[in-house]
Protein backbone atom coordinates (compact mmCIF):
# COMPACT_ATOMS: atom_id res chain seq x y z
CA UNK A 1 0.00 0.00 0.00
CA UNK A 2 0.80 3.65 -1.10
CA UNK A 3 -0.23 6.83 0.87
CA UNK A 4 0.31 10.01 -1.76
CA UNK A 5 -0.30 13.20 -1.24
CA UNK A 6 -2.07 14.53 -4.05
CA UNK A 7 -3.95 17.47 -5.57
CA UNK A 8 -7.32 17.09 -5.60
CA UNK A 9 -7.95 17.86 -9.35
CA UNK A 10 -5.95 15.21 -10.27
CA UNK A 11 -7.78 12.52 -8.20
CA UNK A 12 -11.28 13.79 -7.70
CA UNK A 13 -12.64 10.49 -8.87
CA UNK A 14 -10.87 8.54 -6.79
CA UNK A 15 -11.68 10.61 -3.50
CA UNK A 16 -15.06 11.07 -4.71
CA UNK A 17 -15.84 7.14 -4.65
CA UNK A 18 -14.30 6.63 -1.64
CA UNK A 19 -15.97 9.18 0.18
CA UNK A 20 -19.38 8.78 -1.60
CA UNK A 21 -19.42 5.11 -0.30
CA UNK A 22 -18.10 6.20 3.48
CA UNK A 23 -19.53 8.93 3.93
CA UNK A 24 -22.91 9.03 1.89
CA UNK A 25 -24.06 5.45 1.66
CA UNK A 26 -22.58 4.27 4.73
CA UNK A 27 -23.14 6.99 7.47
CA UNK A 28 -25.47 8.98 5.27
CA UNK A 29 -23.75 12.52 5.15
CA UNK A 30 -25.45 14.38 3.35
CA UNK A 31 -23.55 15.60 -0.28
CA UNK A 32 -23.73 19.12 0.44
CA UNK A 33 -21.97 18.63 4.14
CA UNK A 34 -19.51 15.99 2.62
CA UNK A 35 -19.01 18.41 -0.59
CA UNK A 36 -18.23 21.94 1.02
CA UNK A 37 -16.50 23.56 -2.19
CA UNK A 38 -13.40 23.46 -0.28
CA UNK A 39 -11.78 20.71 -1.49
CA UNK A 40 -9.65 22.38 -4.43
CA UNK A 41 -7.96 24.40 -1.37
CA UNK A 42 -6.99 21.39 0.65
CA UNK A 43 -4.15 19.18 0.51
CA UNK A 44 -5.43 15.41 -0.22
CA UNK A 45 -3.39 11.82 1.37
CA UNK A 46 -5.10 8.95 -1.10
CA UNK A 47 -4.32 5.66 0.03
CA UNK A 48 -3.92 3.27 -2.76
CA UNK A 49 -3.32 -0.62 -2.76
CA UNK A 50 -2.03 -0.82 -6.09
CA UNK A 51 -1.76 1.77 -9.17
CA UNK A 52 -5.34 0.98 -9.49
CA UNK A 53 -7.43 0.86 -6.38
CA UNK A 54 -7.91 3.65 -4.29
CA UNK A 55 -8.84 2.37 -0.61
CA UNK A 56 -9.11 5.70 1.54
CA UNK A 57 -8.41 9.40 2.06
CA UNK A 58 -8.26 12.58 4.47
CA UNK A 59 -7.65 16.23 3.79
CA UNK A 60 -5.67 19.24 5.52
CA UNK A 61 -7.28 22.56 5.16
CA UNK A 62 -5.13 25.41 5.31
CA UNK A 63 -6.20 26.62 8.37
CA UNK A 64 -4.76 23.34 10.31
CA UNK A 65 -8.25 21.06 9.90
CA UNK A 66 -8.00 17.38 9.01
CA UNK A 67 -10.91 16.00 8.08
CA UNK A 68 -12.66 13.79 5.82
CA UNK A 69 -10.60 10.67 6.71
CA UNK A 70 -12.63 8.05 5.00
CA UNK A 71 -11.20 4.20 4.48
CA UNK A 72 -13.29 1.56 2.66
CA UNK A 73 -14.38 -1.08 4.85
CA UNK A 74 -12.53 -4.06 3.75
CA UNK A 75 -9.20 -1.61 4.59
CA UNK A 76 -10.31 -0.64 8.00
CA UNK A 77 -8.23 -2.41 10.87
CA UNK A 78 -5.41 -2.59 8.48
CA UNK A 79 -3.62 0.48 8.73
CA UNK A 80 -5.06 2.59 6.35
CA UNK A 81 -6.43 5.32 8.66
CA UNK A 82 -2.91 5.28 10.86
CA UNK A 83 -1.04 5.83 7.64
CA UNK A 84 -3.30 8.39 5.84
CA UNK A 85 -2.99 10.24 9.19
CA UNK A 86 0.51 10.53 9.72
CA UNK A 87 0.77 11.53 5.79
CA UNK A 88 -1.66 14.49 6.78
CA UNK A 89 0.39 15.70 9.51
CA UNK A 90 3.91 15.51 7.80
CA UNK A 91 1.94 18.32 5.40
CA UNK A 92 1.18 20.25 8.01
CA UNK A 93 4.62 19.83 9.22
CA UNK A 94 5.67 20.60 5.82
CA UNK A 95 3.44 23.34 5.56
CA UNK A 96 4.88 25.44 8.41
CA UNK A 97 2.05 24.48 11.04
CA UNK A 98 2.33 24.55 15.14
CA UNK A 99 -1.42 22.26 15.33
CA UNK A 100 -3.98 20.89 13.68
CA UNK A 101 -7.34 19.77 14.96
CA UNK A 102 -10.14 17.61 13.58
CA UNK A 103 -13.72 16.49 14.59
CA UNK A 104 -13.43 13.42 15.56
CA UNK A 105 -16.75 11.14 15.52
CA UNK A 106 -16.75 9.93 18.70
CA UNK A 107 -16.24 6.01 17.89
CA UNK A 108 -12.92 7.26 16.35
CA UNK A 109 -11.58 8.96 19.03
CA UNK A 110 -9.13 6.40 21.09
CA UNK A 111 -7.70 5.83 17.08
CA UNK A 112 -6.84 9.72 16.79
CA UNK A 113 -5.48 9.31 20.39
CA UNK A 114 -2.97 7.03 19.78
CA UNK A 115 -1.53 9.61 16.96
CA UNK A 116 -1.03 12.52 20.09
CA UNK A 117 -4.66 14.02 19.56
CA UNK A 118 -6.13 15.40 22.59
CA UNK A 119 -9.57 15.95 22.89
CA UNK A 120 -11.06 20.13 23.87
CA UNK A 121 -14.55 21.21 24.51
CA UNK A 122 -17.80 19.51 24.38
CA UNK A 123 -19.43 16.87 22.57
CA UNK A 124 -21.28 18.32 18.86
CA UNK A 125 -23.26 16.94 16.73
CA UNK A 126 -21.84 17.11 12.99
CA UNK A 127 -24.03 15.46 10.33
CA UNK A 128 -26.14 13.95 12.32
CA UNK A 129 -22.95 12.61 14.30
CA UNK A 130 -21.64 12.37 17.63
CA UNK A 131 -17.86 14.75 17.31
CA UNK A 132 -15.35 15.92 19.47
CA UNK A 133 -12.79 18.49 18.88
CA UNK A 134 -9.26 17.21 18.80
CA UNK A 135 -6.37 18.94 18.94
CA UNK A 136 -2.20 18.06 17.94
CA UNK A 137 1.21 20.09 18.19
CA UNK A 138 3.01 19.42 15.46
CA UNK A 139 6.74 19.11 16.38
CA UNK A 140 9.22 20.26 14.39
CA UNK A 141 12.09 17.39 13.35
CA UNK A 142 15.05 17.58 14.86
Amino acid sequence: MEVRIVPFTEAETEIRSIRDQVFGSEQGVPRDIDWDGEDCFCTHALAMQDATTPVGTGRLQRDGKIGRMAVLPAWRGRGTGGLILTALLEAARHQGLDQVYLHAQLRAVSFYRSYGFQPEGPEFTEADLQHIRMTRTIAERS
